[in-house]
């Protein structure tokens, strides 16, 4: 079993970047890895601003990063790019806080003209990170994912289908990249 960090990346109260996470979350538990939620807007933001490492909140997230064998980072899209919430984020983490770690890239957005933002902004951000193995990103709509009336999260269900075999891949990648990991 793996532990995976689950990292929103939007600044948003009612997020639909943090509602999707939670739903890839569960999918990622049924194979069996402990699923750590967290939320980049939950940091103080003067600590996260003037990269204060020192700051117990600050520094217990860097080490989140450092305990996870998987990440996923999601992430609303901005002006075609990753959140500066998230940016912000990775940029106070050691240079290298992802290596040898398997990475699921999640974003969302208001328009398919967005899509490109996780190959094209957050894909060579992780890359430089060191990420040992970054599994195929996935973009969702905003439409596409629904709030009820009863505050439960509804992702449409051709959305669904299509996520599924990408979430199972990262699942998959967890695993060999535990086993790599064990054969150092």
């Amino acid at each position: 079993m793996a532990t995976v960090l689950s990292v929103s990346g939007s600044p948003s109260r009612t997020s639909r970047t943090t509602r999707l996470l939670r739903h890839v979350d569960a999918r990622i538990a049924e194979h069996g890895h402990e699923v750590l939620p967290f939320e980049a807007r939950s940091l103080p933001a003067e600590a996260l601003l003037s990269a204060d490492t020192s700051n117990p909140e600050l520094a217990r997230a860097i080490d989140l990063f450092a305990q996870a064998d998987g990440i996923v980072i999601g992430t609303p899209v901005y002006k075609a790019a990753y959140s500066g919430l998230l940016k912000t984020l990775l940029d106070v983490l050691p240079q290298y806080a992802l290596r040898d770690k398997a990475v699921l890239p999640l974003a969302t957005g208001g328009s398919t003209a967005h899509v490109l933002a996780v190959d094209y902004a957050l894909r060579p951000v992780l890359s430089s990170m060191g990420a040992g193995h970054i599994t195929q990103g996935w973009f969702v709509l905003d439409r596409h994912i629904t709030v009820r009336e009863d505050g439960s999260t509804e992702i449409e269900r051709e959305t669904d289908v299509l996520l599924t075999p990408v979430v199972d891949a990262f699942a998959a990648a967890l695993a060999r990249t535990g086993e790599l990991a064990a054969a150092r």
